[in-house]
């Protein structure tokens, strides 16, 4: 193996950015090459396949503001995350190198292009992230996970190839558990999350709505929400009060198998989590983050309720009241949450990682 070429994979230290990477290294291990992380700080703390030994940190800087100050601050940061990455390419000698988008794919990519290395980038969003199209037209290939991404851009169209969303081994065996509807007077389980680092908007809108369910559908709710720890307390205490079954904590390390063994989900709709939920073939009501330049998640959400896979619910209009009233109707039509489930699955790409390592390996030329 220490002489099998070496894939240099570059992702933002978020689970949206590190999971597709991840998938893309199981499959690059199984095809006998080697693989290396390069990433910021936040990604030391991934506790999936990429070990510390196997991870490189390069500094970056997220563009977050454009007074004077931040654009000086995040160039410079950029600029020396760009020399660190030079020395750490021209090291390694990678036979190519990937990106998933995030800022700190900006300097492992702008190395990889100025000592002539092969290079492909990955955007799961239904959007191209901004890292990423600054990056697009300076890279080999362009990989999306939707298509007609890059419609626009007939340049870029030349070069992208639509490939899917890469999964990781816990959403494939998530995948293989078929969707069972709920009797209509058995067990509803609900699941909600809020993406990474969890989203207030869900502590302060679901306890209402839960509270607004019929007493009935209390007896059946079997609920499991993701709760930032200061939300935690004033959470608990309503479902205490209604008796609700419910398991909360600020993070699920086994969320794939947890997606699966539950009727509904509400959650953000951050490209990997539509994604999975595709995947695994799960019904869903939607709350994109609002306020994003791009609006990607507004999008990705889309591309699901579109299918007629989920609900998509802009944040302003995701209240109590909305939220009861939807939850109560989808727990009393268990067809048409199994429509629901057999749509969304029908939006999934279990090949991606196959894909995604074939356009690699043809643009490194192995």
């Amino acid at each position: 193996m220490e002489t099998a070429p070496l894939i240099l994979l570059a992702a933002g230290g978020t689970g949206g950015h590190l999971f597709p990477a991840e998938a893309l290294a199981v499959e690059l291990m199984k095809r006998d090459l080697r693989v290396r992380l390069v990433t910021d700080s936040r990604a030391v703390r991934y506790s999936g396949l990429f070990s510390k030994d196997m991870i490189d940190v390069v500094p970056s800087e997220t563009m977050r503001g454009r007074s004077p100050w931040q654009l000086a601050r995040t160039g410079i940061t950029l600029a020396l995350g760009t020399a660190m990455a030079l020395n750490l390419v021209r090291k390694l000698k990678p036979a190519a190198v990937v990106g998933f988008g995030g800022y700190p794919t900006v300097p492992p990519l702008v190395a990889a292009r100025l000592l002539r290395i092969p290079s492909v980038i990955h955007d799961s969003n239904a959007v191209l992230g901004r890292a990423n199209r600054f990056l697009s037209r300076h890279v080999n290939a362009v990989a999306t996970s939707l298509p007609g991404v890059l419609d626009r851009d007939p340049a870029l169209g030349q070069k992208t190839t639509t490939v899917g969303t890469p999964m990781r081994p816990a959403i494939l065996a998530a995948a293989a558990i078929a969707y069972n509807p709920p009797d209509a007077s058995g067990p509803f389980r609900l699941l909600v999350v809020g993406g990474s680092q969890g989203a207030r908007v869900m502590s302060d809108v679901v306890p209402g709505a839960i509270e607004r369910l019929e007493p009935s559908l209390w007896n059946r709710l079997i609920l499991t929400q993701q709760v930032r720890e200061e939300d935690m307390a004033r959470v608990r205490a309503v479902y205490d009060r209604l008796k609700i079954h419910a398991e909360l904590a600020p993070f699920f390390t086994d969320l794939p198998a947890r997606l699966a063994s539950n009727h509904l989900v509400v959650s953000r709709s951050g490209a990997g989590t539509v994604a999975e939920l595709a995947a695994i073939g799960r019904p869903s009501i939607l709350v994109p983050l609002p306020g994003s330049i791009d609006q990607d998640q507004f999008a990705n959400a889309g591309v699901l309720a579109n299918a007629g896979g989920g609900l998509r619910i802009a944040q302003s209009g995701f209240t109590s009241d909305r939220l009861a009233s939807e939850i109560s109707a989808l727990a009393a039509e268990p067809a048409r949450l199994d429509a629901m489930a057999k749509a969304a699955r029908g939006a999934g790409r279990l090949d991606a990682a196959e894909r995604l390592a074939d356009l690699v390996l043809k643009v490194a030329g192995i």
